[in-house]
């Protein structure tokens, strides 16, 4: 179960509501039962650096892998 905002354009009222992901239930307000609308925000994540791409490579101080032996992948 996840938890979804939601906003009345009625009466203004914010409100979170439990359900399944896959579930799109038309929600009313608890103060005037009027439809709500679910509120979308941006995610708080922030990735800062490097490291997070498939691009970016390898400083050169990292340290490179140990070859194991009979390895044709180390070859």
């Amino acid at each position: 179960m996840a938890r979804y905002d939601y906003h009345c354009p009625e009466c203004g009222a914010k409100f979170e509501v439990e359900h399944p992901m896959s579930a799109h239930p038309k929600v009313s307000c608890p103060s005037c039962g009027h439809e709500a609308e679910r509120v979308f925000d941006p995610s708080g994540i922030v990735f800062k650096g490097s490291g997070f791409y498939n691009t970016d490579q390898r400083g050169k101080g990292a340290p490179k892998p140990e070859k194991c032996e009979g390895c044709k992948a180390c070859d």
